[in-house]
C-alpha cells in the first residue's frame, strides 16, 4: 500500500468533490465552494479519515445540506 501525503489526500478529495458538483451544476460560487470543501475535508482528515471517496462523498453531502439550509433573498420582492 502506498502512503499519500495528507496535503495530496486533501487536494485529491477536494478535486473529486469539485468535479462532481461542477458536472451536476451544483457548484455555485467557486470561492465559497472551494473553502467549504477544503474545510470539511480537512476536518475529516484531522479525525483520521483517509479514504478519498468517503471524504469527497461526505463533503458533497454536507455541501448540499448547507446550500439547502440557506434562505434565498429575492431582490425584486
Amino acid at each position: 500500500m502506498v502512503e499519500v501525503s495528507l496535503s495530496k489526500l486533501l487536494e485529491e478529495s477536494v478535486d473529486i468533490a469539485w468535479v462532481y458538483l461542477q458536472r451536476t451544476s451544483e457548484l455555485g460560487d467557486g470561492n465559497i465552494a472551494a473553502r467549504f470543501l477544503t474545510d470539511r475535508i480537512d476536518a475529516m482528515i484531522r479525525t483520521g479519515q483517509r479514504n478519498r471517496m468517503f471524504l469527497a462523498n461526505m463533503a458533497i453531502i454536507k455541501y448540499r445540506q448547507s446550500r439547502d439550509s440557506v434562505v434565498r433573498i429575492r431582490e425584486d420582492a
